[in-house]
């Protein structure tokens, strides 16, 4: 194997963590209010990622940079295809992070519910629209023969990258609701439970059209791959297990589900990075957008003293907080 397709890999790997991670943060963030029934719940649901949504979005700084050293010709095009969506992107996770910091400095009603629904409008526009360029990838978009984006901001709302989007959103939900239910107790919990055994039934659908349209896509006929397969069959499993209380279970499941489906697009665009609508000789791929050899391994070295030190402070922090929160630790909240 080439260090070009190890380091492919690698970003692959770095997307799939970002959204397993960064997948149920952002579904915290959706449905902090919705399972919550005053203050002291809603500071129990934000609190359960108070310590970890920070380092999550570092795998996201992380795959960027990657693609920017190992792969410029599709970091160049990708993000002149993406800017305006990447530019509402970065305004979503910065509400987000302001949100986190700044709900708290006042007690006002208005003031928190305020930064409440920035916090649930951030966390709903960045999977989203993350979704749809990860999608775009795989569908197609206008690249001449100079790898230069000859499209517009239209061009990028397609229908499959609009359903990968969909697709994204609706795991973050389920991802999200059953890390709560796993973090926390009493209502919270309970209110979580229901929600994730409620809408498990309609991801697993969503996911079996993704997957089927996936394969349509990718020119790979209709059945859809033995990865997204468990995938659906993961769905509905969690389900099962969150009815049941078995919330470590449904946690597990739900965190396959989101590593499948983002694996499925960059299994499926192989050896290619970006599709083009131009033709498979305008295609970008792995070979005419790669860094050179000294470049790759270079990286390569510093990958591997760097990554390891790196998961293994992130496992620790998991470690250290992964007790189970109480709304009776933040009773003493003003009430909305």
């Amino acid at each position: 194997m080439t260090l070009v397709n190890v380091w492919f890999i690698i970003i692959a790997v770095l997307w799939t963590g970002f959204f397993v991670l960064e997948g149920f943060d952002f579904g915290v963030g959706i449905l902090h209010r919705y399972l919550s029934r005053d203050e002291p719940d809603r500071l129990t649901v934000i609190n359960t990622i108070g310590p970890l949504w920070d380092g999550n979005e570092v795998w996201l700084v992380v795959a960027g940079a990657a693609m920017f050293a190992a792969f410029p010709g599709w970091y160049s095009t990708m993000f002149s295809a993406f800017y305006l969506a990447l530019a509402l992107i970065l305004v979503a996770l910065i509400l987000r992070g302001v949100s986190f910091e700044f709900r708290g400095r006042d007690q006002s009603p208005r003031w928190r519910t305020t930064w409440s629904i920035l916090l649930t409008a951030g966390s709903i526009v960045a999977p989203l629209l993350l979704g749809v360029a990860l999608g775009g990838l795989l569908h197609g978009l206008p690249i001449g023969a100079d790898q230069e984006y000859t499209g517009d901001f239209l061009d990028l709302l397609q229908p499959y990258a609009l359903y990968v989007g969909v697709t994204l959103l609706a795991l973050c939900v389920l991802h999200g609701a059953t890390f709560i239910a796993l973090k926390t107790t009493g209502g919270v919990r309970d209110r979580a439970k229901r929600l994730a055994r409620q809408v498990a039934p309609f991801v697993a659908a969503i996911v079996a059209v993704y997957a089927i349209w996936t394969h349509i896509v990718a020119d790979k006929g209709v059945l859809p791959n033995p990865i997204e397969i468990a995938a659906i069959l993961a769905v509905i499993a969690a389900a099962w297990f969150a009815g049941q209380g078995r919330d470590g279970w449904a946690f597990t499941l739900t965190t396959f589900v989101m590593a499948a489906v983002v694996v499925s697009i960059f299994t499926e665009l192989f050896p290619r990075v970006m599709v083009s609508t131009g033709g498979a000789g305008t295609d970008l791929t792995v070979s005419n957008t790669a860094s050179g050899s000294y470049t790759l391994k270079l990286m390569t070295v510093i990958f591997i003293l760097i990554f390891p030190v790196v998961a293994a402070y992130q496992a620790w922090t998991y470690h250290t907080f992964r007790q189970r929160l109480n709304r009776t630790e933040f009773e003493n909240a003003t009430e909305e």
